[in-house]
């Protein structure tokens, strides 16, 4: 038997999940997060398509389900709060198959079913990676260097070993032109399974209630060039978003005064990676480090998930042999993960209009919908490419030890 020690860089979803699988199919998993956990908050994801298989097969679709966010409807608003257009839905619920959870309750269900299995290696992160052919010694920032068969990162956007292995990320980045926040607050606006949405030109913020409206999230877009920013200075990040929403309406400035006090306030680009491979030797990659479709999508938790399993699946048919499975597993995702990242393109409008006109036209389509005859198809047609995209690929056959 061949040394199957994995190191895999990021304990979110991707890595997690690829963390259980693997597990489950003879190797031996080590994860490394630089968090001093696995990490809470975010805004909602959605699982659709091929990764609701997955998480069946993963055995996590009925706790997926039952912390799902359960959100009825959205209501986009005016600065003075008025309710302009509403409609009967979740925002990523688009089959009635479709879970939205958020994602640190994902990443925990995942964690749950993997962690007494395996090793975690928290508060800690990658310094190197030398590749000797035979194995891949990597030293850490605080743990001893260790010897690995194959090292994986699913450490997202800005993926330590995707700079270590492949170059900087600027050769793989793809700015969408939007900026995104996410944090938690109170749930001061009494949201029940609600979303309000307050759109003006070139911005956008949402607020959403969350975990059974114990708490809310707000979510901020605005568009803007690429940004000269450190992406771990959180002080920084809210000066940005602070400036970019300065002097806007509705609840905005208490958003940005809670902003400061949020236990998990993210913001990043809107961006995608794109590479023509996503393996170099004994070192490959899993989730956002290796094709981020970015949020717009709406796809980046299915990717990664779908993308965990297949990586693992592959690794195991190969009975460890790095080389096939590596170019199996991007053969069997590469169409799955171009049809999705296409998604994002064309939703970069729809997040953030460009001018109040293109505002005004989104709500009187809105509040147009329900009367509309043939309002189904609308819908039907209107979804299509997603649920096309969310299925666009051929699961190995469920895999086992």
């Amino acid at each position: 038997m061949r040394n199957r020690d994995v190191l895999i860089s990021g304990a979110g979803v991707g890595g997690q999940a690829l963390a259980y699988w693997l597990r489950r199919l003879g190797f031996t998993p080590v994860v490394v997060e630089r968090a001093p956990a696995p990490r809470d908050g975010g805004q909602a994801v959605d699982l659709r398509g091929a990764a609701i298989e997955v998480a069946r097969r993963t055995g996590i679709l009925d706790a997926a389900r039952a912390a799902r966010t359960g959100t009825r409807g959205m209501s986009y608003v005016s600065s003075a709060g008025k309710r302009l257009a509403s409609v009967n839905a979740a925002f990523g619920v688009i089959d009635p198959q479709d879970v939205e959870i958020v994602r640190g309750d994902l990443v925990s269900i995942l964690y749950q079913a993997a962690r007494n299995d395996v090793e975690y290696i928290f508060d800690d992160s990658i310094s190197s990676l030398t590749d000797a052919g035979d194995g891949v010694t990597v030293t850490f920032e605080r743990s001893a260097p260790r010897t690995f068969h194959l090292v994986v990162g699913a450490d997202g956007l800005h993926s330590r070993v995707r700079s270590l292995a492949f170059g900087p990320e600027s050769r793989f980045i793809g700015h969408l032109g939007l900026y995104l926040s996410v944090f938690t607050i109170p749930n001061d606006l009494e949201l029940d399974h609600w979303q309000l949405i307050y759109v003006t030109p070139g911005k956008s913020v949402t607020v959403t209630s969350a975990r059974g409206n114990r708490e809310a999230r707000a979510i901020f877009f605005f568009a803007s060039g690429p940004l000269d920013y450190d992406y771990r200075d959180r002080g920084q990040q809210q000066k940005l978003l602070a400036d970019a929403f300065a002097g806007e309406g509705w609840e905005v400035p208490g958003l940005l005064t809670a902003m400061r006090e949020a236990p998990d306030f993210y913001f990043d680009s809107a961006s995608q990676v794109r590479m023509d491979s996503w393996s170099a030797g004994r070192v490959t990659l899993v989730g956002d480090a290796g094709y981020c479709p970015s949020p717009l999508s709406g796809q980046g938790s299915s990717l990664a998930l779908v993308g965990a399993y297949v990586l693992g699946s592959e690794l195991r048919a190969a009975d460890g042999d790095h080389h096939d499975a590596f170019a199996r597993y991007q053969q069997r995702m590469q169409d799955f993960v171009e049809r999705n990242q296409q998604i994002a393109t064309g939703n970069a409008k729809r997040f953030t209009p460009t001018s109040r006109r293109q505002i005004w036209l989104q709500n009187l389509g809105i509040r147009a919908l329900p009367y509309m005859p043939g309002k189904n198809r609308i819908l039907s047609l209107a979804t299509r490419g997603v649920k096309e995209a969310a299925n666009a690929i051929t699961l190995p056959s469920p895999a086992s030890d």
